[in-house]
């Protein structure tokens, strides 16, 4: 039987179990569809392609390439990479992309995350239904798929070493104190790149740092823990390592080691909020430094401090939806320097607006060891307020919750400013206690999303407190 492509190929990417969903022929089709419907019509006459360390990736490339060579298209296959390695190619080589990943899900899934030439995103909007609908077509009836004259070619190279001169090429480290820093690659691809860019593996000179790996075997059964260091479990080997080594800090990638998380010299996790705040700071910097005036995105449930501290520093700052296709849309639109979310992806003006983990990392190292003080005395600086992080209530109506909320603090503060930008945000920043809430609904499960950030800790416990006892109160309460 036919699969439907619409059960994995969603807003932004493709993603499905191997090899009952995602299977060599649906790649094949979706090459094919990915040809014609993004490169051929940009004129490009090459895509790129690369892989991560999922055993069920090379298979899938190579059914994915036959796709875009029957349809005339040349393919330049990079072989392992992380995702924003596949971008740097994709934005260095001026062609499109498609990337093997499928991020921290267990080692069954794999999927595709495509890209546009200069690694301008794909999505539901961007041409990701067209590409969908065509393969599907071509699924059912094969004879459709009409093959070029002259098929494409098919090329090899090795791009790690050029993807590691590029990101040291925009933060420069040579000149920083001594760090020691534990990498926990959780046997993602981390575990490739962070030799290259930190190390020496890729030919470059060494750098004034210890690094201390964990996990760093590519393994894409993820032997030791999930790849996704946004849940607090998978953080705790990393915070240990580094309170043994005595290390200035810690790093954690997930699968694809396009996000990265930190953590202090006591383990303490930083929050990417912190983060996105000491970043952009610093792009901010060269771009008034270079007479530009800087704009930053950030999206709508990072720290009040991120547009406190950016527009201080003399920088437009725009607020987004959460999502990256919103970020990177934004981020194009307002020629961004830099652009953060909660959910520890960066993205940057000088990397082919694309998000790179691996960069915002280089920045971290270079704020530290540029200045003689612990890690979580810089990251004090960036978090003046109390947030309650991410928690999740199940409803039975979403809608119906909310409005509960809405009515509930329009008439106990009516001065509190109020937006559904995404989902719910209620604000009493400009008044007094200072605090603010965003409730958003999930996309795919029967959950409301709450996020509450406040001047100090009771406020915050009671605003969090108040929300939640009206959400997840019954109706019949």
């Amino acid at each position: 039987m036919t699969i439907d492509l619409a059960t994995i190929i969603k807003a932004y990417d493709v993603r499905g179990t191997v090899p009952d969903q995602l299977s060599p022929e649906v790649a094949r089709a979706i090459g094919a569809a990915f040809a014609r419907v993004v490169a051929l019509p940009e004129g490009a006459r090459r895509v790129v392609v690369g892989h991560d360390m999922r055993d069920s990736g090379p298979g899938l490339v190579e059914a994915f390439t036959a796709g875009v060579t029957a349809a005339g298209v040349d393919v330049v296959r990079i072989g392992l990479c992380s995702t924003d390695g596949l971008y740097h190619a994709s934005g260095t080589l001026d062609a499109p992309g498609a990337m093997f990943t499928a991020s921290h899900n267990p080692a069954v899934y794999n999927g595709i995350k495509l890209c546009r030439a200069g690694a301008r995103p794909v999505g539901q909007d961007t041409g990701l239904a067209e590409v969908r609908e065509l393969a599907q077509q071509l699924l059912e009836d094969p004879a459709a798929a009409v093959a070029a004259q002259t098929p494409g070619t098919v090329t090899d190279v090795d791009t790690l070493a050029d993807y590691a001169a590029f990101l040291r090429g925009l933060v420069d480290l040579s000149g920083i104190r001594p760090l020691k820093v534990v990498v926990d690659a959780g046997n993602g691809m981390a575990g490739h790149t962070v030799p290259a860019v930190l190390g020496t593996a890729a030919g470059l000179p060494g750098l004034p740092l210890d690094v201390v790996p964990l996990y760093f075997e590519l393994d894409g059964t993820f032997p030791n823990h999930e790849a996704n260091p946004l849940e607090p479990a998978n953080l705790q080997d990393l915070r240990a390592a580094v309170v043994e080594h005595d290390a200035d800090l810690g790093l954690a990638f997930d699968g694809d080691a396009d996000r990265c998380f930190v953590v202090d010299e006591h383990g303490d996790p930083v929050s990417p909020s912190a983060v996105t705040a000491l970043v952009g700071l610093r792009e901010v910097g060269k771009e008034l430094e270079a007479g530009r005036t800087p704009s930053v995105i950030h999206n709508l449930i990072t720290s009040r401090a991120v547009p406190d501290l950016l527009q201080a520093a003399g920088a437009t700052t725009v607020r987004t939806r959460v999502g990256h296709s919103f970020i990177k849309a934004q981020m194009a639109e307002h020629d961004a320097v830099f652009g953060g979310e909660h959910s520890a992806h960066y993205y940057f003006r000088d990397f082919f607006f694309a998000d790179t983990g691996m960069l915002a990392a280089l920045h971290v190292l270079a704020a530290l060891g540029g200045q003689p003080h612990p890690l979580s005395v810089l990251a004090e600086m960036y978090s003046p307020y109390v947030a309650s992080g991410e928690l999740n209530s199940t409803v039975a109506d979403a809608a119906a919750a909310t409005a509960r909320v809405r009515e509930a603090y329009a008439a106990a503060y009516p001065q509190a400013d109020v937006d559904e930008l995404d989902g719910l945000t209620v604000a009493h920043w400009d008044g007094h206690p200072q605090w603010w809430f965003n409730l958003r609904a999930s996309n795919t499960e029967p959950l409301l999303r709450l996020n509450v950030e406040a001047a100090d800790e009771d406020i915050m416990i009671k605003v969090r407190d108040d929300v939640l006892s009206l959400v997840r109160r019954t109706e019949d309460a």
